[in-house]
C-alpha cells in the first residue's frame, strides 16, 4: 500500500468519553483527568507510540434530552464532569516533540477575536503543533447557558461557521505581515505599526475591526480539522477542512462521504487529495483471540446502557424513552447531528424497530463500526482494509479503558503496523501541517479560501 496510516488518539477532558460505564473498572484511570501529571503521561505514551496527534473532543452542555433530564448524563459521567480541552495542551506540549494537538472548538457560542487569539497563542506555544476541530454545537443546554431561548437551526449555525471562519482568516492570515516584528532597538521599534493592518470585518454575525492581538504564529492558521457527515456539513468540510472526521455505517458509505467531500473540494477549485480523511476506531487488543474475546466481556458486562442512550439522545434529537419500542423508528429531522440521527434510519437497510435500536446503543458488544476485537493481526487486517477499500488516510482511536486500552495498541498493534510498512517508525520534522502535507507546507495552500486574505495583504503592502 503506498500511503501511511496516520493515527490520532481520540479523547476528551473530562471525567469519561464515550467508554459509558467504564469509570467503574478498577485498571480506568479516567478520574485523574484533573491531574497534570495525567496528561502528561498520557502525551509520553502516545509520543512514544509515533501517535500523530492527540484529538481533543468537546462539548458546551449536559446531554438532558434522553428521558428529558440531565440526571442519566451526571449520573454516569457522559462528558461531564469536564473541563477546558485546550488548557491542558501546553502541559503536554512540554515533555513530547512532535506529538501534536487537535482542539475543538465550537464557532456556535465562541467569538472568533477571542479564539484567534488562543490558537495563535497555542500555535506559538506548541511550536507549531497545532490544529482546530471546527464544530457546530447540538445540546439545548448549551443554547440555554449562552443566553438563546433554544438551539439555532442546523443549517442556520453553519452559515455562522463560514463567517466565524472568515473572521478568523482575515486575523491569522491578513493583519500582520510576516516581518512585522523587528525589535530594533536603536530606533525603538518593537513591531512596525504599517505592517500591522485593521481587518474591518462587517458581517452579518460579527462586527470586527482588528488587527489581530497576536504575532503570526509557525502556521499562522491551525490546521483545520472538521467532523460532520450531513449534507451541509460535508459541504463546509469541503470548502475549509484539511482533516475531516467522517463516519459511516459500512465501508460503502464511509467511501461516499469520502468521496462526496473530495468531490465537492475539487469543484470549489481546491486538491481533493490533500484532504486527510480519518475515521473512529475503537479496539480491544489481546496477544490470543481468547484474551481479547476475554476483555470484551469484562468491559461489556460494565457498559452502561442508560449513559449509553444519553449520549445518543444529546447527539440525534432522539429521546427513545418517550417512543413505543415496538414501534418503527422514523427519520426526523432535528436541529442536533444530523448524520447520528441518520444513524439508525437513513443509514441502515430496511427498518428497525426502537427496542432493535435501543439494544444496539445499549449492549457493547452489539455495537456496529469501529469496535473491533482481537489479535494485533487481526486489528491490523481491518485497519489495513478500510484504507485500501474507503480512501481513508487515517483513525482517530477511541478507548475504552484509559490509560490501558492506549498502551496495549502502542505495544501489540503499532509494531504489527511497522511491520507491515503501514505506520512511520520515526517523526518527520516541521509543524503539524508539515508532518501531514510535506516539508516546506508550513502555511496553508494558495487553493485554500483563507489565502485570499493573506494575498490582499501581500498585495498592499
Amino acid at each position: 500500500m503506498g500511503k501511511r496510516i496516520i493515527m490520532n488518539a481520540f479523547d476528551m477532558n473530562a471525567a469519561m468519553h464515550n467508554s459509558h460505564g467504564l469509570w467503574k473498572h478498577p485498571d480506568n484511570e479516567r478520574h485523574r483527568y484533573t491531574d497534570l501529571d495525567y496528561w502528561a503521561d498520557i502525551a509520553r505514551l502516545l509520543e512514544r507510540g509515533k501517535f500523530d496527534a492527540l484529538f481533543l473532543a468537546d462539548v458546551v452542555g449536559i446531554y438532558d434530552v434522553y428521558r428529558q433530564s440531565r440526571d442519566p448524563a451526571i449520573r454516569d459521567g457522559v462528558q461531564v464532569p469536564l473541563n477546558d480541552p485546550a488548557l491542558i495542551v501546553p502541559a503536554m506540549a512540554s515533555v513530547t516533540e512532535h506529538l501534536s494537538f487537535a482542539v475543538t472548538v465550537t464557532t456556535t457560542y465562541e467569538h472568533p477575536y477571542a479564539h484567534a487569539r488562543r490558537f495563535s497563542t497555542l500555535d506559538h506555544l506548541t511550536g507549531g503543533r497545532i490544529a482546530w476541530n471546527i464544530v457546530t454545537s447540538y445540546l439545548p443546554n448549551a443554547a440555554l447557558n449562552y443566553g438563546l431561548d433554544r438551539m439555532i437551526k442546523h443549517d442556520d449555525r453553519y452559515d455562522l461557521a463560514d463567517e466565524f471562519l472568515e473572521v478568523a482568516y482575515k486575523l491569522w492570515e491578513g493583519s500582520w505581515e510576516d516581518d512585522a516584528v523587528v525589535r530594533d532597538a536603536e530606533r525603538g521599534v518593537y513591531a512596525e505599526p504599517g505592517k500591522v493592518r485593521r481587518i474591518d470585518h462587517e458581517g452579518r454575525f460579527f462586527r470586527v475591526p482588528g488587527p489581530h492581538l497576536s504575532e503570526p504564529s509557525l502556521q499562522r492558521t491551525p490546521v483545520l480539522y472538521q467532523a460532520g457527515s450531513s449534507e451541509r456539513g460535508r459541504a463546509f468540510a469541503a470548502k475549509h477542512a484539511e482533516c475531516v472526521f467522517v463516519g459511516g455505517n459500512s465501508k460503502e458509505s464511509l467511501k461516499f462521504n469520502i468521496q462526496d467531500i473530495r468531490d465537492k473540494a475539487e469543484r470549489l477549485g481546491r486538491d481533493p487529495q490533500s484532504i486527510k480523511m480519518f475515521t473512529g476506531l475503537n479496539v480491544v487488543v489481546g496477544e490470543t483471540e481468547e484474551e481479547a474475546e476475554r476483555k470484551l466481556g469484562e468491559y461489556a458486562a460494565l457498559w452502561s446502557r442508560e449513559a449509553a442512550l444519553a449520549q445518543f439522545g444529546g447527539s440525534s434529537g432522539y429521546d427513545l424513552s418517550a417512543y413505543d419500542p415496538d414501534s418503527y423508528l422514523e427519520y426526523r429531522a432535528t436541529d442536533h447531528g444530523q448524520s447520528r440521527a441518520a444513524q439508525f434510519t437513513k443509514n441502515v437497510p430496511g427498518k428497525l424497530k426502537v427496542g432493535e435500536v435501543m439494544d444496539r446503543i445499549g449492549s457493547l458488544k452489539a455495537r456496529q463500526g469501529g469496535l473491533r476485537a482481537g489479535t494485533p493481526k487481526d486489528i491490523v487486517d481491518y485497519m489495513q482494509e478500510q484504507v485500501e477499500e474507503t480512501g481513508l488516510d487515517g483513525f482517530n482511536l477511541a478507548h475504552l479503558i484509559t490509560p490501558g486500552s492506549l498502551r496495549e495498541f502502542v505495544d501489540l498493534v503499532v509494531p504489527e503496523l511497522q511491520s507491515r510498512g503501514l505506520y512511520k517508525r520515526d517523526y518527520e520534522p516541521g509543524t503539524l501541517r508539515e508532518k501531514l502535507f510535506g516539508p516546506g507546507r508550513r502555511r496553508l495552500p494558495d487553493n485554500h479560501p483563507a489565502a485570499r486574505y493573506r494575498r490582499t495583504a501581500d498585495a498592499e503592502g
